[in-house]
């Protein structure tokens, strides 16, 4: 049995992560600001998962912890997520972002845990030079968020150089499933056909981005978890394709017969006006290869197992 804390394990991701240690045998502890619905479930299910109030960045609660659960490793998924969230609050997302990252890493040291997997994202490449963009591609962020990752990733190759302490970084791309709580698309597309409410973007048919299913970002991470050593420091772990706004519109329409949803023309941009960088395709070959990475879903795919699993639940 391995030992394991999440960072972040009430949230989105983290509790799908933590489930799936849960199931598989591990000792998932997952720390977060305050227990979830979802946890909670969880828990119900899985007697062997454990939850603790921590925020991270408070240095005492942090290495407190770590001292006295000693994990075998670290899936770190604790962040101020999204574009639009960094924009507003940029001072909050470093000071999450960056020094809670480093509190972590600070309390590896110290403690001898030897390696973390930390939830990256695409947003480190800033705007896309092509339409599909492999590990190798630019790091030149333009966003709060993205530059804070970014610093991560660095800070977690220092680390490395410096104790000895593995960082491997997946890049994940616009993440969806069942539970996603922040109100963008595809999200907002599925719930208006479903509740059938009419929704009209007014802009951002054209607008490409690689949606990756919230199962395959946990099949990425329980890879990079069991591979004894990495000969790279970053996956790439999305769907590979990047279907436009205006397909995932039509494909919704075809999903829920009569949803009233469309999209107008043009580039995309975040609720409140934000603007999107240049986006595409994330290139899985290294993962494909290094990990065994093999994605279940496209985006139809995806879409369906999400509309099949929000009626299952109404």
């Amino acid at each position: 049995m391995t030992r394991i804390i999440v960072t972040g394990g009430a949230g989105f991701l983290g509790a799908e992560i933590v489930q799936a240690l849960a199931a598989r045998g591990d000792e998932a502890i997952a720390l977060d600001l305050a227990p979830s619905a979802r946890l909670a479930e969880l828990q119900k299910e899985h007697r062997s998962i454990q939850f603790h109030v921590a925020e991270i960045t408070e240095w005492a609660r942090v290495a407190g912890l770590l001292r006295s659960v000693k994990p075998d490793v670290i899936v770190h998924c604790a962040a101020v997520v999204g574009v639009p969230a960094s924009v507003l609050a940029p001072y909050r997302t470093f000071q999450v972002n960056v020094e809670g990252s480093l509190h972590v890493m600070e309390a590896m040291r110290l403690f001898e845990i030897g390696r973390m997997v930390h939830i990256s994202s695409e947003e480190t490449y800033g705007p896309f030079q092509c339409a599909r963009v492999t590990e190798e591609h630019p790091q030149r962020p333009l966003m709060p968020y993205g530059i804070s990752k970014l610093a991560v990733e660095q800070l977690g190759r220092s680390y490395r150089e410096l104790y000895g302490i593995e960082s491997i970084h997946l890049r994940t791309c616009w993440v969806y499933g069942p539970r996603l709580p922040r109100p963008r698309v595809p999200k907002i597309l599925v719930d208006a056909a479903l509740q059938g409410r009419p929704l009209h973007l007014p802009e951002g048919a054209s607008f490409a981005v690689d949606h990756t299913h919230v199962e395959d970002v946990v099949q990425g991470v329980l890879l990079a978890l069991d591979r004894e050593s990495h000969p790279f420091d970053a996956y790439n772990i999305g769907s590979g394709g990047a279907p436009t706004l205006g397909e995932i519109v039509e494909i919704v329409k075809e999903l829920v017969p009569g949803a009233d949803v469309s999209v107008g023309a043009g580039d995309y941009r975040h609720p409140g006006g934000v603007p999107v960088v240049r986006k595409g395709a994330l290139d899985i070959t290294r993962a494909r290869t290094v990990l065994g990475y093999a994605p279940r879903f496209d985006i139809r795919a995806g879409l369906a197992d999400y509309v099949a699993a929000l009626r299952k639940s109404a």
